[in-house]
């Protein structure tokens, strides 16, 4: 082994610490960056496996019946290549041992088949038999949330009529990864499901044999899908077509791009926080190794090492540190990918999971961490490489002394002795001081992210469904019905308040910007939904004109005042123009509002409503939930609360394992800056912290005036931290936002007071560490001293 590799191993060993604090944040960058691109790649490969081989469709389009003749002029719209034609009913379920209200889409399938398009992925069980008309498959998330196994039955109501079925299997279908009822905002496995049922039973109750009432069509490559869409409206309008749509628009694979789109920003913000302050601590680390080697690097020149020689040498030291963090990383990162993976596996209801780790992600990590740690050491290394032999055996020329800020203002008898000497440290390095400050605040940034999700959640939640869907049950009718139905509702035992609504669908467009989603006519003066302004205040609905959520409204790029166009999607499809009057404030999904009876008139029919809100009395929620299912008319109930309270048990795991993520980097960067700033420190001034020593400084004294400097510092990161926080979760909470939700941002003490927290605790741990150090200053060096 060569001189200077054995000198290089003997300095690693020597700063070991400081290394490993170092290598911890850069595991911490290339964790992140490799868990956030591998998950991204492993669920897009995963998706688009489970895609390609359950041959999940292009478009669809519901309508009320066509004949199936329609079919064969489907297949000749040009880029069609195949086409599936379907009965779909929305039922109630009944599942013996649980009263709560349980609702399930029902999907025609054909007999001993997975389906042609967006075939089923049989779990366990087998599929349906030939002849028999009371076998179903179950959703998987359905059967495992009621422990109903094959050969367990429950009952539904399919067109009034209560039939027995039996489950002979489980199954997934690439069009319910995302499973949530109508009117619903969060999944509810406990409460609706998805149920497979063979085509003839299923058509022979609904009247539609021979006949249809959905269909799913897959594109050629170089299709134009929205002329396709426009072709297959045109086709399905005399048949109540509502209206075709793309795959970019099917519900589930929205939620799941939406999550692919989240990874991308987190694996472009995060690591760039922990290549930048790993740079930092390298260029620090490797400064003040090179001021304390001046006169070993002369004379290594003056043996005749080249300029390279040196240079190369502590590159290699740096390369050395650089290699622990990512390799360490690159394992850190793997595990952590897996773990995402797997969570989002169960929570989007993928069959599988294909892990994906290209070797361009390991690459790219690794380059880029060579890269940032090289050129945050440049100066450092060209320092060492150009040192003269003989400037380098001349030591260090003293710092240049000047009064403090303190002393010109006159305020030095305000502070002790060792005060004005931590002061006047600071002062006469103030860009370290500076970075070092910007590096710890940093890490407390990065750990408010983790809280944010929380709090975020728990306001959209609460605004949503305290301050403006309050109402306990949402009864959704199977079809239109008279007002006159409110009476049957208002007059079940426990039933405290009901208003009607009426929903369709519409196409909205302005200018040359056009958007599908809902109309929503509902009561002026209800109670159960009231519509909130940007401070959170009810807005009264007007008689004439809409009110837009407001996303929609930017979305559209819309303001009140404008006139916009609605083509209803349902019936005769008329087409208006409405006066925008005002935006109301939602955070999940986006609609247009308008009074019922405006909304009636516009349809040109009657007093019809699509389904009702009801406010029940805790005591009468079980009558009253037997009393809906049996009425006929009701197709479905959602209880929002019991909704809710899946919704947060599903999110538990993910947010407790992205505290866990923020938590574990957030300290790893608070730790490495602040130990290493000490290290630095120590290393700096231990001739200095000696002499006091010999002075008759105590140990406590000495030890204040070393860690008082780190704790000022701290002090001072923790407000800019807590800033430098808000400004990373409001630039999250930016990205994140969609037309499905909207992140607020909510940043509530204990998460402030968390961040803090975690940075104190990692400063004492440092204190703790180099207070032991502290006892081995050499006071007999400085003795022997000539000075």
């Amino acid at each position: 082994m060569k001189a200077l590799d054995k000198k290089l191993w003997r300095e690693l060993w020597g700063m070991r610490m400081q290394a490993l604090a170092i290598a911890m944040v850069i595991v911490g960058g290339v964790g992140i960056f490799i868990m956030s691109l591998s998950t991204l790649d492993s669920l897009f490969e995963t998706r688009e496996s489970y895609y390609r081989n359950n041959h999940f469709a292009h478009l669809f389009a519901s309508l009320k019946r066509a004949p199936l003749s329609l079919i064969k002029r489907i297949e000749e719209i040009p880029s069609v290549e195949k086409v599936e034609h379907r009965v779909i009913a929305y039922v109630n379920i009944d599942v013996a041992g649980f009263d709560d209200p349980v609702s399930a889409h029902l999907m025609s399938l054909p007999e001993s088949s997975p389906g042609l398009l967006n075939q089923i992925y049989l779990r366990s069980g087998r599929l349906l038999g030939s002849g028999s008309d009371n076998e179903i498959l179950l959703s998987e998330e359905f059967a495992s949330a009621h422990k109903l196994q094959s050969g367990a039955t429950l009952s539904a109501t399919i067109n009034g009529r209560r039939k027995s079925l039996t489950v002979v299997g489980h199954a997934l279908s690439p069009e319910y990864m995302y499973q949530i009822a109508p009117g619903a905002m969060f999944p509810d496995t406990m409460r609706y499901g998805i149920v497979w049922m063979a085509r003839k039973p299923l058509a022979s109750a609904y009247d539609m044999e021979g006949a249809f009432n959905n269909v799913a069509l897959t594109l050629s490559k170089d299709s134009n899908e929205q002329d396709v869409i426009d072709q297959l409206d045109e086709l399905l309008k005399p048949y109540g077509g509502t209206g075709a749509f793309g795959r970019k628009d099917q519900l589930s694979h929205r939620f799941l791009s939406e999550e692919l789109k989240q990874q991308k920003t987190i694996a472009t913000v995060f690591p760039i926080i922990f290549f930048g302050v790993a740079a930092f601590l390298l260029n620090v680390v490797i400064s003040r190794l090179i001021s304390l080697e001046r006169e070993q690097i002369a004379v290594l020149k003056a043996f005749g090492y080249s300029n390279f020689a040196i240079g190369w040498h502590y590159s290699k030291l740096v390369l050395m540190i650089v290699s622990i963090g990512v390799i360490t990383g690159i394992g850190t990162g793997i595990w952590m990918g897996k773990g995402m993976s797997n969570i989002y596996m169960q929570l989007y209801s993928l069959p599988y999971l294909i892990y994906v780790l290209k070797p361009q992600v390991v690459i790219a990590a690794a380059l880029i961490s060579i890269s940032v740690a090289i050129l945050g050491t440049l100066y450092a290394l060209h320092r060492a490489a150009a040192l003269p032999p003989a400037q380098g055996m001349r030591p260090e020329p003293p710092a240049i002394y000047r009064p403090l800020m303190i002393e010109r203002w006159g305020l030095q008898h305000w502070f002790s002795q060792p005060t004005r000497m931590i002061i006047r440290h600071i002062e006469r390095r103030p860009l370290k001081s500076f970075l070092t400050t910007l590096g710890i605040s940093m890490a407390c940034g990065t750990m408010m992210v983790g809280g944010f999700q929380e709090g975020a959640i728990n306001h959209m939640v609460e605004v949503q469904f305290d301050m403006s869907q309050r109402s306990d049950l949402t009864a959704i009718y199977t079809e239109p019905t008279s007002a006159k139905s409110l009476h049957s509702l208002r007059s079940l035992a426990g039933v405290e308040q009901v208003e009607g609504f009426r929903a369709v669908p519409a196409k909205l467009t302005f200018e040359h910007r056009f958007y599908r989603t809902g109309i929503q006519g509902v009561q002026p003066d209800g109670d159960l939904l009231r519509l909130l302004d940007s401070r959170l205040e009810p807005i009264d609905l007007p008689a004439q004109g809409v009110i837009l959520t407001d996303y929609l409204a930017e979305l559209l790029q819309i303001k009140p005042g404008d006139m916009l166009s609605m083509q209803v999607l349902e019936g005769n499809r008329t087409t208006v123009q409405a006066l925008v009057v005002g935006t109301a404030k939602e955070y999940m999904g986006v609609n247009v509002y308008m009074q019922q009876d405006a909304l009636n008139r516009l349809l040109k029919e009657g007093n019809a409503l699509s389904g009702a809100w009801l406010k029940v009395d805790p005591h009468y929620q079980k009558e009253v939930y037997i009393a809906l299912k049996n009425m006929p008319r009701i197709a479905g109930v959602i209880e929002q609360r019991s909704a809710i309270k899946s919704f947060y048990d599903t999110m538990a795991e993910t947010i407790l394992f992205f505290t866990f993520i923020s938590t574990l980097l957030g300290s790893s960067i608070a730790f490495g800056v602040i130990y290493n700033s000490m290290r630095i420190a120590l290393s700096e001034r231990n001739r200095e912290l000696a002499s006091l020593r010999v002075l008759g400084f105590r140990r406590s004294e000495v030890a204040y005036i070393l860690l008082g400097e780190l704790g000022l510092l701290t002090l001072l990161a923790i407000p800019l931290g807590l800033l430098i926080g808000y400004g990373l979760c409001a630039f999250l909470a930016f990205q994140f936002d969609s037309d499905l939700y909207r992140i607020p941002l909510v940043l509530h003490r204990d998460v402030f007071a968390f961040a803090a927290l975690v940075v104190i605790v990692s400063a004492l741990i440092s204190a703790v560490m180099i207070w032991r150090n502290l006892a081995h200053l050499d006071m007999v060096a400085v003795l022997k001293s000539k000075e």
